[in-house]
């Protein structure tokens, strides 16, 4: 059972999702393939995979890739653009894979939505001895006041999907017994998009995506406005929205 937010609302954004949200750099990737030992030979599942952004990042590392997402129209574009990846339906809680399955577990944007008791538990399930597990957001960063106006336009329809940047996830982590101790390393990211684009990340967010239809373009007409604003003060026509990504990781016990 996936958060009614996330179910809702992924469901009706995979497009904007794909255009408005941003990759993840060679550094990071380049950071979270060495952390987790990837490479060939090495038998890899992309968990709460979404629409396979960090999937199709990792197969430069030439390891074996399974998806497992359980939004229907978001894993659909995972077997449209990397058809080499298996994918499967399935959650966090309740991987469709057998004990000892692979050599390491990825989650991008997702860990937040997770049951982190469960999740761990059943992450621990599927791994081999001595596998790793890795973790990537691609934040905002909130310093730059254009994209804390976004934020801010946001924030009031969250309702209780839970937020990465809340820390909340982390309680997990601080409980188990599974697996050492996080870390983690940060980078920076700047992402250009045009207005529509600016639009498309906004919307792809899950309580956004969530709303009824005249809600949204109003929110999207908002978005359009600061992104109007934004292009005004920097003159230019592509918009930099800054992100801050990290990158943690952990090893089977």
């Amino acid at each position: 059972m996936i958060h009614e937010s996330a179910a809702r609302g992924f469901a009706r954004a995979p497009d904007e999702y794909e255009r408005g949200r941003p990759p993840y750099t060679e550094e990071a990737i380049a950071c979270l393939a060495e952390a987790l030992i990837l490479g060939p030979g090495r038998r890899v599942l992309d968990l709460a995979a979404g629409t396979g952004k960090l999937t199709r990042a990792l197969a430069s590392t030439g390891s074996e890739l399974v998806a497992v997402e359980p939004v229907d129209e978001m894993r659909a574009k995972i077997s449209q653009t990397l058809p080499g990846a298996e994918v499967l339906a399935g959650t966090a809680e309740a991987i469709p894979l057998p004990e000892a399955a692979v050599d390491a577990v990825t989650v991008g944007q997702a860990f937040h939505w997770f049951r982190g008791d469960d999740a761990l538990a059943e992450i621990h399930r599927v791994l081999r001895p001595g596998g790793r597990l890795g973790l990537i957001w691609n934040g905002r960063d909130d310093s730059s006041p254009w994209v804390a106006a976004l934020t801010e336009l946001m924030e009031p329809y969250r309702g209780d999907a839970p937020a990465f940047r809340s820390d909340a996830w982390r309680e997990a982590f601080e409980r188990t017994s599974l697996f050492t101790p996080l870390e983690r390393r940060r980078f920076r990211l700047e992402h250009e998009l045009d207005p529509d684009g600016v639009v498309a990340r906004v919307t792809s967010v899950s309580f956004i995506a969530a709303l009824p239809d005249e809600e949204k373009r109003a929110v999207a007409g908002r978005v359009r406005e600061l992104a109007a604003e934004r292009q005004a003060t920097s003159g230019r026509e592509r918009i930099v929205l800054p992100y801050r990504t990290d990158v943690y990781w952990c090893e089977r016990r």
